[in-house]
């Protein structure tokens, strides 16, 4: 069935050769969806494979001959924000992909329809051209919306409106019929779609067919044995073989996301071997590739970092960059499945409001996107400075990390425009929350928000961001002095109140853990970090502590001491 399109083994030389995965175990309820006649939502994020699959899953219910099916792309109405423009743009859209169908009676169809009359009113072209259609053929119809999230605010309750009520009236006469099944396909749940319009237009998502938790699933990450079948085909085709290892290893950094899946393995084949087919793939190769993809700026990263653009997606990487204990006020549950759905965070454990990055990549690209600006400001001569070829001196690193974060933390705020994303997010917060009391109660203040309200939400986002800007600078401060040098792991989850970073070097491991100081119980901080330090051997470790109160002096707040914990030294910075 649907596949999902795998790296082009020969590089240019041979552009149509893929390897692919069938994706029926990946969407295992359409059959059921279109069986039942439902309206449905698939998202996933971007690179996952639903466009291949919706064009194979066309493909295939056209062949079966029960139903007709046509897949229409609305990706070019991303900017139309005009109703009868973006409306027009659906029916021209929709009848490309009767043109562009391998049926000869939809192409013919496409040829002989007549789209004129319905350019004219906004509110019923889309509705009375399905219906039209759906009356011409003689299999009922299927219709597959890819790129959907492109619509917005006006055109999208436009459009929605107008399919709810084709599926409301779709049996009520001969004259009155529809799609048997649609879907919605984009990046986003239809839960989502809400922030893509006003407030007062959103009982027209409530309304929706396509509103159905039931109705709206996913596609998954590659699993493990999903991983090795597509090396196992490479292997078939041209005799090559990915070692054991190099399967673990890719799924480790990847955790399936097929995107990065299929980017290792096609740096590895291309790139480092030339298309030289005799020479094994094995896990030092991965570890290459890994290295390379985090070093690059791909397209699938500068998509991440403009995400990262978006306040409330940045509010949720931040809490999990923190290891906040939970979101604050203003941030809902909405904005952090938003975030899972897109694909850079997943649930960390069972407990409430956990998160993690999607995978090992993600974090380390996550951390390099927030900290790019700062880095690129810093010093070069701060390279290789406190490495000697041997070991890191990383108490004259962390004095010149204390004595720059003294020196140009008010400056580094004002130059990164972090008081403007505090304000964007601030204002998103509270419209949020407006949004969240007024589903709860009908009796609300005005607005749904009092100014003592507003005040917390303040608080409480500038408190994040300041909190994960401390954080971020240390990110680059180190990303800069290693420069290559050295490997950075960080283990970044909400929930843990901590952010981990090991430093790697020549063998040796430097175990750091940041804290902000009024989350910190001194006490199970050096528990934590003794613990790390234990696993992998090392006889010190580093915690760093960032105070946040803003009417301490300096001379207050940046210090150094060091602890005797249970035979090894805890050097507690104060910054």
């Amino acid at each position: 069935m649907a596949p999902t399109r795998f790296f082009n083994v020969a590089g240019s030389c041979n552009p149509s050769k893929h390897y692919m995965l069938p994706a029926l175990p990946r969407l295992p309820d359409v059959n059921d969806m279109i069986k039942g006649e439902y309206y449905f939502v698939l998202h996933a994020p971007r690179q996952s494979g639903k466009t291949t699959c919706l064009i194979d899953l066309t493909e295939r219910i056209n062949s079966e001959g029960r139903y007709y099916a046509i897949n229409c792309s609305l990706s070019s109405l991303q900017n139309i924000e005009e109703t009868d423009l973006a409306m027009s743009s659906v029916v021209d859209q929709i009848d490309t992909a009767l043109r562009n169908s391998g049926i000869v009676k939809l192409k013919n169809l496409a040829f002989s329809f007549n789209k004129e009359p319905y350019m004219n009113s906004p509110t019923i072209k889309v509705r009375t051209m399905l219906n039209d259609i759906c009356l011409l053929l003689d299999r009922e119809l299927v219709v597959f919306f890819d790129e959907a999230d492109c619509l917005r605010e006006n055109p999208l309750i436009t459009f929605l409106t107008q399919i709810r009520d084709g599926y409301l009236y779709r049996y009520n006469s001969q004259e009155t019929v529809f799609p048997r099944s649609m879907a919605l396909v984009g990046t986003r749940n239809i839960r989502d779609y809400r922030h893509r319009v006003r407030p007062d237009d959103q009982s027209a998502l409530l309304a929706s067919p396509f509103n159905v938790i039931t109705k709206s699933f996913s596609l998954a990450n590659f699993s493990k044995e999903e991983i090795k079948s597509l090396y196992v085909q490479h292997t078939a085709d041209t005799g090559q073989i990915f070692v054991d290892d190099a399967v673990e290893r890719a799924w480790y950094w990847t955790e399936g996301q097929p995107w990065l899946v299929n980017a290792l393995a096609r740096n590895v084949i291309v790139d480092q071997f030339k298309g030289d087919y005799s020479r094994n793939v094995t896990a030092n190769e991965i570890e290459i590739a890994v290295h390379d993809l985090i070093s690059q700026n791909s397209a699938h990263f500068d998509s991440i970092a403009n995400r990262l653009r978006e306040p409330r997606v940045r509010r949720v990487i931040e809490s999990v960059i923190v290891g906040a204990k939970s979101f604050p006020k203003g941030v809902s549950s909405d904005d952090a499945e938003y975030v899972v759905e897109l694909g850079y965070i997943k649930p960390d454990s069972a407990a409430k409001q956990s998160y993690r990055p999607d995978n090992p990549i993600y974090n380390e690209v996550l951390a390099r996107i927030l900290s790019r600006n700062i880095q690129k400001s810093l010093p070069e001569d701060l390279a290789n400075k406190w490495m000697d070829g041997t070991s890191i001196d990383m108490k004259g690193l962390l004095e010149a990390f204390q004595l720059y974060w003294r020196l140009n933390r008010e400056a580094m705020t004002e130059d990164n425009q972090v008081e403007t994303l505090v304000r964007a997010s601030i204002d998103d917060a509270l419209e949020n929350y407006r949004v969240q009391q007024k589903t709860k109660k009908k009796n609300v203040v005005p607005n749904g928000i009092t100014d003592e309200i507003a005040a917390k939400i303040a608080n409480d986002i500038t408190g994040l961001a300041d909190e994960a800007f401390a954080h971020i600078v240390l990110f680059a401060f180190l990303q800069r002095v290693v420069n290559g040098g050295a490997e950075i792991n960080r283990e970044m989850a909400m929930g843990k109140t901590k952010c981990d970073i090991c430093v790697i070097y020549k063998g040796l491991f430097y175990r750091l853990e940041l804290k902000i100081k009024r989350n910190m119980n001194l006490k199970e901080s050096c528990a934590q970090l003794y613990g790390y330090m234990d696993k992998c051997g090392s006889p010190a470790g580093w915690l760093v502590v960032f105070d946040m109160n803003f009417k301490k002096l300096w001379k207050d707040k940046v210090s150094w001491k060091e602890i005797d914990y249970m035979g090894k030294t805890i050097h507690l910075v104060g910054c």
